[in-house]
């Protein structure tokens, strides 16, 4: 089966008016304008297969906006060449546009004027939906999202939650064959963003959905993806798989030990070597244990000198891996 996304020297420089400062600087531009050119993407390589979740993230400025916008065809590229579903975003708009859907955390597809369910007939007519289908995933979209509270208000009157969801479902009405999704759970409750991870689970595994994920919100990419790209100026720094971005810049799994009585860390004799010990309270203690060490010889020597009545082995947390990867990004 063909990549549904193919990404080769991807490219984008933008030229800018570089102004001069003050009175004189203004008058000079009038003569004499001079320009800089700001890299973007600076030769984006990577495939995504039909059927996978990748989670495309990065720090704010990194490029992640400006290549999705190019692989939507929203942006034209620099150089190098996209190829989502084996057409050209740009040559082959109107095929290709049937094929995909986007969401975009600051711009609505709807028709701010209308109401929701008006906006949706209108989709409907454009992507030449039969009704039947139509009916279908509304009734789905609806057990998700409650659309029904708000499909005859106008688009200008809803919250950025509502417009998030009647974004979403307007995203999928014509059962796209890959989705880009940027931050599509802001301004969501907790409850609806629980119901949206399983809902877009359940789309990518039943449908075969291809889902590439921006978002900022690090429980998306643990719910979603196994494979993440890191993207920061306008370069991959990781593409792999989740686990092994835990794994080189996690720091280690976190033992946590809650002992019978009060003890003071300083005068334990605790295993030492590649593990960090921290005290949090009177009776809790907190271990950061290096790759490579044997997890199971270490609490075992816990055990013999400590009265242990709990014990809780904990996966560094994603929001620390990211902050690590992005501290080190420099070297």
């Amino acid at each position: 089966m063909p990549d549904a996304i193919a990404v080769r020297g991807l490219a984008k420089v933008f030229r800018t008016f570089d102004r001069r400062p003050g009175v004189w600087g203004a008058l000079r531009d009038v003569f004499q304008r001079r320009h800089k050119e700001l890299t973007a993407v600076a030769g984006l390589d990577f495939t995504v297969a039909a059927g996978e979740i990748i989670g495309f993230i990065g720090p704010n400025g990194a490029g992640k906006s400006t290549t999705i916008k190019m692989l939507t065809g929203i942006m034209s590229p620099s150089a190098g060449s996209v190829l989502v579903n084996g057409f050209d975003p740009q040559r082959q708009r109107s095929d290709y546009v049937r094929t995909v859907g986007a969401v975009f955390g600051q711009r609505s597809q709807l028709w701010w004027d209308l109401a929701v369910g008006e906006s949706f007939d209108l989709l409907r007519h454009l992507y030449d939906v039969p009704r039947a289908d139509y009916e279908t995933r509304m009734r789905r979209f609806d057990a998700v999202l409650d659309l029904k509270e708000f499909l005859r208000t106008p688009v200008r009157k809803l919250s950025l939650g509502q417009r998030m969801k009647a974004d979403l479902a307007a995203s999928l009405l014509h059962n796209p064959r890959v989705l880009f999704l940027d931050e599509p759970t802001v301004g969501v409750d907790v409850v609806t963003k629980g119901r949206l991870r399983t809902f877009l689970a359940e789309l990518n595994r039943e449908s075969g959905t291809t889902i590439v994920l921006t978002t900022h919100d690090m429980q998306d990419i643990e719910a979603l993806c196994r494979r993440v790209v890191v993207i920061d100026h306008g370069k991959i720094i990781h593409d792999g798989d989740l686990d092994l971005l835990t794994q080189r810049f996690g720091g280690g799994k976190r033992l946590r030990l809650t002992v019978r009585a009060p003890v003071v860390i300083a005068g334990l004799s605790l295993p030492q070597t590649g593990i960090s010990w921290t005290q949090r309270t009177p009776v809790e203690l907190e271990a950061v244990i290096a790759p490579g060490i044997d997890i199971a010889a270490t609490l075992q020597a816990c055990l013999t000198g400590l009265a242990v009545v709990d014990v809780q082995i904990e996966e560094p947390p994603i929001e620390s891996v990211i902050e690590r990867l992005y501290q080190g990004r420099s070297g």
